[in-house]
């Protein structure tokens, strides 16, 4: 299998490129949105191949969904057919706060699951994620509700999101998960562990997101110039003495980078994709020109002895501060905590 050769998401959704599209940061977290440089670049991500377009009802407190569903009328059925849709419920939020509660009861399913239909402006979701997971409400309730909108026809398939693998078997027994999304990277690991495996045994694809550090690994960043209202400021990993260690791992990979003609981005984004050989990368960006970057690392091959310079770099103990504030772990399971 070549790195660009369409990757499977479940047994009732069409294989997709293996790099999709977040669509987080056009509207919310990252700074000041553009929607005509946004639409632009959703625009030119269908042209180039890409399938995956990522979403969730918490992105701008629906305004991302809002932005597809604008993107899909003006393309009309074309353009739909052309897309493989996936949104999430779970996370609550007010406006102007990251705080967040989690809701998964299966009435907020059903509100949430017609809202996003109604933002996007589809009948029916390819991909459904439960985006944040509740303690409180057991997962099979919770796919139960999920599996209600498959035999109504509103959605497609079922995802889950920063779920244990405990979850995710029992979720897998209720109903088929197409696909699991998790935070996987080269500063990311964790989900090599026990997450990864599963996935790979159970034909559920794995969907990283922020697959570039949330820009972090591309060596373009500077943390210090970030603004107050750029999620990625509060961040620990961004931070101090954690942001100073971590910029020297970066400036090992950009010189690696650099030895072997491509980009950081590039590089990050094809380890992962020849390490895992079932997961689906959605990097997010507002930018054509970065889009064009990072669609370029599904045609760079490496080499068994490049994968090891380049997590030798990157070893798991290395990587300084954790990946989210205090508030941003709502609802995150890790595999000490299988509910």
């Amino acid at each position: 299998m070549t790195t660009s050769a369409p990757r499977a998401l479940g047994t009732t959704l069409p294989p997709v490129f293996p790099i999709g599209l977040g669509c987080m940061g056009m509207s919310e977290f990252y700074g000041a949105s553009n929607d005509t440089e946004s639409l632009a670049t959703l625009a030119h991500a269908l042209d180039l191949g890409v399938a995956l377009f990522d979403t969730a009802d918490t992105y701008g407190l629906g305004a991302n969904e809002a932005l597809l569903g604008r993107f899909i009328a003006d393309g009309g059925p074309d353009r739909r057919a052309r897309m493989v849709l996936a949104t999430k419920f779970g996370i609550v939020r007010q406006a102007g706060q990251y705080e967040r509660r989690i809701d998964n009861s299966p009435a907020y399913i059903r509100s949430a699951c017609e809202a996003s239909l109604k933002r996007l402006g589809v009948d029916e979701i390819d991909l459904y994620y439960c985006h944040r997971r509740d303690p409180a409400v057991p997962i099979e309730d919770v796919v139960g509700a999920m599996a209600a909108l498959v035999r109504a026809g509103k959605v497609r398939a079922l995802g889950l999101s920063e779920v244990s693998a405990n979850t995710l078997r029992r979720a897998h027994a209720v109903h088929p998960i197409a696909a699991l999304q998790t935070e996987y990277s080269l500063w990311s690991r964790e989900p090599e562990d026990q997450l990864l495996p599963l996935c790979a045994k159970q034909d559920t694809a794995f969907v990283a997101y922020s697959p570039l550090g949330r820009a972090f690994l591309t060596g373009q960043l500077d943390p210090a110039a970030l603004s107050t209202q750029d999620f990625r400021a509060h961040n620990p990993r961004f931070q101090g003495t954690a942001a100073a260690a971590n910029a020297q791992l970066v400036e090992r990979l950009s010189a690696l980078a650099k030895s072997w003609g491509v980009t950081n981005a590039q590089l990050a984004l094809a380890w992962l994709l020849i390490k895992q050989p079932h997961a689906i990368a959605i990097p997010g960006t507002r930018r054509i020109a970065r889009l064009e970057e990072n669609i370029g690392a599904a045609r760079v091959t490496l080499s068994p002895e490049q994968m090891t310079q380049i997590e030798a770099v990157f070893a798991p103990a290395a990587v300084q501060g954790k990946r989210y504030p205090q508030a941003g772990w709502a609802g995150i399971e890790t595999a000490t905590q299988d509910r």
